[in-house]
């Protein structure tokens, strides 16, 4: 369907994350990947979806010429706990450290993509509220054995083996927990689409 509507459209997804890609051959969208190098750092008054749309947009900057008829997506996710943002981890210990914080509690997980036309830019955010239950050392351990889960904010993926075992009740999207809510990039590319 998004296939035949985008038509007169190239899409470019600025992103390396494998399911991103997933998502949007799931959505049947035709795009190419084109992923440029950033440095995420953002300033430290933003907080929640600020950083998640002040990064998809910093991502954007990276694309200095967008043809008329080029959309370039980025997006950005990252996990809220206590006032603060967890992002990837840097080694094994920081993840056990991040699983221990999310362990027994609430957080939030934030995603924003923003669509970049050339003369247009869009921005969508979502945030879902995800309550692990209270996590055994030795399940940590096996998971970040087992899983690798190295790329992911919180070092976790929701669809991997603790996402399975661990996670007690979610609120929101669940697909935004992976890493992009699938609902408004459908939704924001229809409405392109329209036009």
């Amino acid at each position: 369907m998004l296939k035949e509507k985008l038509k007169h459209y190239k899409i470019i997804l600025a992103s390396g994350s494998p399911r991103r890609h997933h998502f949007f051959k799931a959505l049947d969208v035709d795009f190419t990947i084109d992923v440029r190098e950033i440095e995420e750092v953002f300033p430290n008054h933003l907080a929640g979806s600020e950083i998640t749309d002040y990064l998809a947009k910093l991502k954007a900057t990276a694309f200095t010429t967008i043809a008329p008829n080029e959309v370039v997506i980025t997006s950005d996710t990252i996990v809220w706990k206590d006032g603060k943002a967890i992002g990837k981890p840097i080694d094994r210990e920081d993840a056990i450290s991040m699983l221990e914080n999310l362990s027994g509690s609430m957080h939030q997980v934030f995603t924003s993509v923003c669509f970049t036309l050339k003369d247009e830019q869009i921005t969508v955010n979502d945030s879902t509220m995800v309550w692990f239950k209270k996590l055994h050392r030795a399940e940590i351990e096996y998971y970040l054995d087992t899983c690798k889960p190295y790329d992911k904010a919180g070092s976790y993926g929701i669809q991997d083996w603790l996402g399975y075992i661990g996670i007690e009740k979610l609120e929101g999207c669940f697909f935004n927990v992976m890493g992009l809510p699938t609902r408004l990039v459908y939704k924001t590319l229809m409405e392109l689409a329209s036009r």
